[in-house]
């Protein structure tokens, strides 16, 4: 019942920046933490960061100080805030939310992904 559509990637070439945003859609008010997540082909998906609903943050080692996560939950929107890109940042960024039903039941929903390109 919540919709994630993601935005912003690009081919960059290393040293670059780019800004990833993830809107949200529905039943955003069943929203608790959200995250990214890459997967680049023939790799498996990984965490690369999480944000909670109060706004605290945690990072995947190689992407820390170089990335921020943001989200502005009036406009529905989550960010990723890339700098410092290196080759090996180059996936598919996918927004991810987990939704609280209860205090029991949760779901989560995917956005279909964008893809970043760090090349030169």
């Amino acid at each position: 019942q919540v919709q994630l559509v993601e935005s912003g990637g690009a081919l960059v070439e290393p040293g670059g920046s780019l800004r990833l945003s993830c809107a949200a859609s529905g039943r955003t008010n069943m929203i608790n933490d959200m995250a990214w997540y890459r997967q680049a082909p023939g790799e498996e998906r990984e965490l690369v960061a999480s944000i909670s609903s109060g706004g605290r943050s945690n990072y995947a080692e190689s992407v820390k100080g170089r990335f921020t996560i943001s989200r502005d939950n009036d406009k529905n929107t989550l960010y990723l805030q890339m700098n410092s890109l290196k080759p090996e940042d180059t996936a598919l960024y996918q927004c991810h939310a987990e939704l609280l039903v209860s205090m029991k039941v949760r779901l989560e929903s995917w956005g279909q992904g964008t893809q970043v390109i760090v090349f030169s």
